[in-house]
């Protein structure tokens, strides 16, 4: 995008953070909420409780956090009970998050290695002749094992040929953040954005056989996102893809020694020997024309994996065996019926229309829970995609009710096994360009969000049961850094490999855009043809406002989502849709009284966009979602309002949209 200039980078806020403050308010298809009075320590108080009760309160839980504090440091309690919001089932799930090493170790591990695991693993590689004596000698190489580790190594497994491989360290002033930069000029207006250099190890004289690494494990909170820890997996996938044992096309094992799952986008859980797996050893038989592929992206996101200009054709990192069409398929998700059916219908007209004659080479998968009726699905088919019932997996850590309470079923799309590659589309996305380039893209490739991570709501990836399994395995103990299945991924897949921006478009207009930067964002949105792939509608959907004009420019807290190009692209693809379908996009009498409240609260504040003096001709405002019109209608959406003075009830309020 032009004029996307670093130096005003650090003055946006987090798109993360956005999202997160909006979504503990009463909001679905409009935004207010009326702060209730504060109270100071109110929480420590009953209703009608003097200030004397305070001070003998406060005093009781200082000495029960001292108490607290004093147990907590005991050597007899595991690091990882820190986390208070961990299940107790997770623990035995989960056992590498029990001790783990020091933080900021860099590439030393404390880990005590059972070398009967060891002994185990090898032996699936070659077996130890009986007697000691001939037999196959495997050569192996020793990444990251200190001296006395290295003797061990030889004294337990005489067999074979041990060679310790050196490897120089990352200098200490490379941070992950240097690797995954929020924003890279993508366009190189400014200059070729760079990554820092992971030094490689030597080259051996002769092929490996087996590529043992031991990896550093942090606090539970950081453990993916460390420097040394990616070094020494892509230094391991070197050595075992370049230089392999013979034949050539075949890749040395690779034997990892860690209290941490390695990277399942680069070592994959598929590629696991089994039944070698024992305790903190991993063995992996990858292949090596995959990794060779793999070592070709950039080292983070600091790069982009596929080059802006390849959006309109194949990037440079495609595959020349690459999967037919029929293996590859593009999906989404709907946890809800009332809040996003009506997205994906016009998602799927959409993305046909974008993918013109190749629509129909790829399937469209619609993954939805129990909470889609049949009325809905069958409408789901009718727009083309193929509808698919999953069971819902919950977030631990998710209140009630809340917007983020099920997302974790996404996890469901590494469980499409029937495909190679997998598209994911959220479902408020409106698809302009043929998305069909991303397919060459390996997992997880997706645009960046905000800091170090990525947004999920365009993803590539690469279904796998035994990654499914994995996701599943460790929603207890995985810490989400906004609450969602987009955290939770961001801590699975840390090396994840930049899009071009265009490809996820997220129509946000920063508070630190100059008006230069605001006007480029709004020709990219309204640009004919398009210019973006995919359109991200974040903030009040289109379906919730009127057709007129975006209503987020009624509500203060919103005009950062507000383009009228936009919605009005929106409403394009709608009219596309066959009529039997527009039906779903009705809006019921509620959403239309909130939506006139909007408006007059914005002429009250005489709101400088003057969009709250157009007058409303969308026909949906005479139709009620029920059936029926006219009176009865105006009647309907009179009893059905709920709002106190300047606040929605509760009742409403449980209906939140997930920004």
């Amino acid at each position: 995008m032009r004029g996307f200039a670093c130096a005003h980078a650090e003055k946006r806020h987090r798109l993360d953070r956005t999202f997160s403050s909006l979504s503990k308010k009463d909001c679905i298809g409009r935004y207010y909420s009326k702060d209730a009075k504060y109270r100071p320590f109110s929480a420590l108080l009953p209703e009608g409780s003097s200030g004397k009760m305070l001070y003998v309160k406060l005093v009781l839980v200082l000495l029960m956090c001292g108490s607290f504090m004093g147990l907590l440091h005991s050597p007899s309690i595991h690091l990882a009970d820190e986390h208070h919001h961990t299940q107790p089932a997770a623990v035995s799930k989960a056992s590498w998050m029990s001790h783990p090493d020091a933080p900021n170790a860099g590439y030393a591990s404390s880990l005590k290695i059972d070398w009967s695991h060891m002994e185990s693993a090898v032996g699936h590689v070659a077996p130890p002749a009986e007697g000691g004596g001939g037999g196959l000698r495997l050569r192996v190489a020793l990444l990251n094992f200190d001296a006395s580790e290295v003797e061990q190594w030889r004294a337990r497994l005489p067999h074979t040929d041990a060679t310790t491989v050196h490897l120089p360290h990352v200098g200490s002033n490379v941070t992950w953040n240097h690797l995954y930069p929020e924003w890279i000029d993508e366009e190189e207006l400014y200059g070729k954005p760079s990554c820092p250099d992971l030094p490689a190890p030597a080259p051996p004289p002769e092929p490996y056989d087996v590529v043992a690494v031991k990896l550093p494990c942090g606090r539970a909170a950081s453990w993916s996102k460390d420097v040394a820890r990616l070094h020494l997996q892509l230094a391991a996938a070197r050595l075992a893809a370049r230089h392999g044992a013979p034949p050539a096309s075949a890749a040395a094992h690779v034997l990892v020694v860690s209290r941490c799952f390695p990277m399942p986008n680069l070592l994959k859980c598929r590629d696991e020997v089994a039944p070698a797996r024992r305790g903190d050893v991993w063995l992996y038989k990858p292949d090596a024309a995959e990794l060779d592929r793999k070592l070709a992206l950039p080292v983070g996101s600091c790069q982009l994996a596929m080059p802006f200009a390849a959006l309109a054709g194949s990037p440079p990192h495609a595959s020349p065996a690459a999967a037919p069409p029929r293996r590859e398929a593009y999906a989404t998700i709907l946890h809800s019926e009332k809040l996003y059916a009506c997205g994906a219908l016009v998602a799927a007209t959409s993305l046909r229309l974008a993918a013109g004659g190749s629509s129909s080479q790829r399937d469209m998968v619609a993954l939805v829970d129990e909470t889609v009726g049949e009325r809905h699905r069958a409408a789901l088919t009718a727009a083309g995609w193929k509808v698919r019932p999953i069971r819902r997996i919950r977030n631990p850590r998710a209140s009630r009710d809340a917007y983020n309470e099920w997302n974790y079923s996404k996890f469901w799309l590494w469980a499409l096994t029937d495909y190679d590659r997998v598209i994911f589309l959220d479902a408020d996305l409106l698809v302009q360009r043929d998305m069909s380039p991303l397919f060459a893209m390996p997992e997880v490739s997706a645009t960046g969000n905000a800091a170090s991570y990525f947004n999920s709501g365009v993803m590539v990836v690469e279904p796998s049961e035994c990654t499914f399994r994995l996701l599943e395995r460790h929603v207890g103990d995985i810490e989400s850094y906004n609450g969602g299945d987009q955290g939770y991924l961001n801590e699975v897949f840390a090396w994840w490999h930049r899009l071009p921006s265009h490809a996820n478009y997220m129509k946000h207009f920063w508070e630190g855009d100059t008006p230069e930067r605001t006007d480029a964002k709004r020709k990219v949105l309204g640009a004919h043809p398009p210019v973006a792939m995919a359109v991200h509608f974040v903030g009040m959907k289109p379906w919730f406002c009127f057709r007129d004009y975006d209503c987020n420019w009624n509500v203060p807290e919103l005009r950062q989502f507000a383009s009228d190009e936009a919605h009005a692209r929106w409403w394009e693809a709608h009219d596309a849709m066959p009529v039997g379908l527009r039906g779903f996009c009705l809006l019921d009498e509620r959403q239309k009284a909130l939506l006139r409240w909007d408006v007059a609260r914005a002429k009250e504040a005489n709101a400088s966009d003057g969009h709250w003096r157009v007058r409303i001709a969308d026909p949906r405002r005479r139709i009620c979602a029920g059936g029926g019109e006219g009176e009865g209608c105006r009647e309907r959406e009179i009893a059905g309002r709920e709002v106190e003075g300047n606040r929605i009830t509760t009742s409403y309020a449980k209906l939140i949209a997930n920004f």
